[in-house]
């Protein structure tokens, strides 16, 4: 596991202002659901949007800028990640909702927004009540489950772009695709508008409680795993020609195919960062032998492999 150079005091002497916490070589893998990764090199949590922008602001641009939340669709690599890794906490997770919308901070759960909509007759956002990440993750991720997406429901995100500017853009300015957006990435999101559309309470909630049961059959969701690995290929399922190659169950080191869902891969014990993305690999080199179809990531991975 790497060791940075230690950069914390020149950044906090240039910040005078600064009230967020500033940590040099924060271990990242208790942040991620693989438990697995690195330091980051500088570990920033902003007290409020005002101080990221702050932050932003003064942050010298050759410094590299990563953003992460509840790590649940994340491999951080294990010589950890260079500059800076942001994450977002208890200034950002309010949810507000009013009529038909749902206002949501960034570190807000996915799950918790689903839960404030249905509280408030807000229909839409059930699909969000299966997918443990944030919504920084879901606005990134274009992020999507049984049947719904973030795109379908979307006003607009506000966020802070590297130069420290507050900026707001609508639906078709985070230029969604599936499982992506091709907004600024060095923006970093701060909160979301959302627009439901208003629905009976009890009708909300026996969605909700079919996509919990949905996971909870299908998915090995107590497991130390990053949700789907793969997207989906263009009428195919990912799970189906991992399945069909023979993968389920395969291990490398003590990362595995998950038995109970072919696209999740889990970390059985002590497994490495290493490991489970070199069992990721494994499966994209022999789904393509075996069927032609070359898989493509959906867990996001950052950082730098030990040498």
């Amino acid at each position: 596991m790497s060791t940075f150079p230690d950069i914390v005091p020149d950044l906090k002497s240039a910040m005078p202002e600064l009230r967020g916490r500033l940590t040099a070589n924060q271990p990242l893998g208790p942040f991620t659901w693989f438990r697995v990764g690195g330091p980051a090199q500088v570990y920033f949590a902003p007290e409020d949007e005002s101080d990221l922008a702050y932050f932003l602001r003064h942050l010298p641009a050759g410094i590299p800028l990563t953003v992460i939340g509840v790590g649940s669709n994340l491999i951080v690599r294990d010589g950890g990640v260079a500059g800076v890794v942001i994450r977002l906490g208890r200034g950002f997770n309010d949810i507000a909702c009013d009529g038909d919308t749902v206002r949501a901070g960034t570190a807000a759960l996915d799950k918790r927004v689903a839960e404030a909509a249905a509280a408030a007759g807000i229909g839409g956002l059930e699909f969000y009540f299966g997918i443990p990440g944030t919504i920084g993750g879901a606005l990134r991720m274009n992020a999507g489950a049984n049947s719904g997406e973030t795109k379908d429901f979307l006003v607009s995100a506000t966020g802070v772009t590297r130069a420290g500017d507050i900026v707001t853009l609508d639906n078709a300015g985070m230029k969604f695709a599936y499982r992506k957006s091709g907004a600024d990435p060095s923006i970093v999101f701060t909160s979301a508008l959302y627009r439901g559309k208003l629905t009976d309470v009890e009708t909300i909630r026996a969605r909700m409680a079919e996509v919990q049961t949905h996971r909870e059959t299908a998915q090995p969701i107590r497991e130390k795993t990053g949700g789907s690995t793969f997207k989906n290929p263009p009428g195919h399922s990912a799970w189906k020609l991992i399945d069909a190659a023979g993968l389920r169950g395969y291990k490398v080191g003590d990362a595995q195919v998950s038995e109970m869902h072919c696209n999740f891969l889990i970390n059985t014990g002590n497994a490495s960062a290493a490991d489970i993305e070199a069992l990721g690999e494994a499966i994209r080199e022999r789904v393509k032998a075996h069927a032609g179809i070359e898989l493509e990531w959906e867990i996001k991975r950052i950082g730098i492999a030990n040498v």
